[in-house]
């Protein structure tokens, strides 16, 4: 995983509730054993009108959206079934935050496993960057450290990390990473409390 300290990106805005992970990666494009190429399928059933032509409707396909780092959403984002496939979906797309009001618990655990940022913001703040998202090249502005969102206009707004995921963003570790800092230990324990002996 990338470490996450402050990043600066263009806001896309997704005003919809309940958006499920059946849309955001459908199943038919779960076969890849990869963890990468699966940003071209995401939102496949708005983004496209048919296999070739891209929905001018929908909200990611605006042309002030293009290039967009960080996705606004609304209400239970990531809802339905618990598949790991939604946030790689989301990441090799481009984005690298969602902020919403609220998530469904999986999905939230598994961006936070994944190396993306998932920011719970309430109602009132979430409409206002539903809003601004619709000019073009509205940027935020994300502290990990500081746990702030804040943009040019003198918004700013505190979020909720817990502290051992935080810290292991701000590392750029997973936690398999996490072991190897306790690799030395762990031999010395199972050399210690190996009970077959050559």
């Amino acid at each position: 995983m990338e470490s996450f300290t402050i990043h600066t990106g263009k806001v896309a805005g997704l005003d919809r509730v309940n958006v499920d992970t059946d849309q955001i990666i459908p199943k038919q494009f779960l076969k890849r054993i990869e963890r990468t190429g699966f940003g071209q399928f995401l939102f496949y059933d708005w983004r496209y009108l048919d296999e070739h032509t891209l929905n001018p409707n929908f909200e990611l396909n605006r042309p002030e959206n293009q290039g967009a780092t960080i996705l606004v959403a609304n209400e239970n984002f990531g809802c339905g079934s618990s598949r790991e496939h939604a946030p790689w979906a989301l990441q090799d797309y481009g984005f690298k935050v969602i902020i919403a009001p609220s998530f469904a618990d999986i999905f939230y655990n598994n961006c936070l496993k994944n190396g993306l940022l998932p920011i719970k913001l309430s109602k009132e703040e979430v409409n206002y960057l539903l809003k601004e998202s619709l000019s073009a090249d509205y940027e935020l502005t994300i502290s990990l450290e500081e746990q702030v969102v804040h943009d040019e206009k003198g918004f700013r707004a505190s979020f909720y990390i817990d502290s051992y995921r935080k810290q292991l963003m701000l590392k750029g570790w997973d936690e398999i990473d996490l072991t190897f800092v306790y690799e030395e230990h762990i031999a010395a324990y199972e050399e210690k409390n190996n009970p077959i002996r050559c």
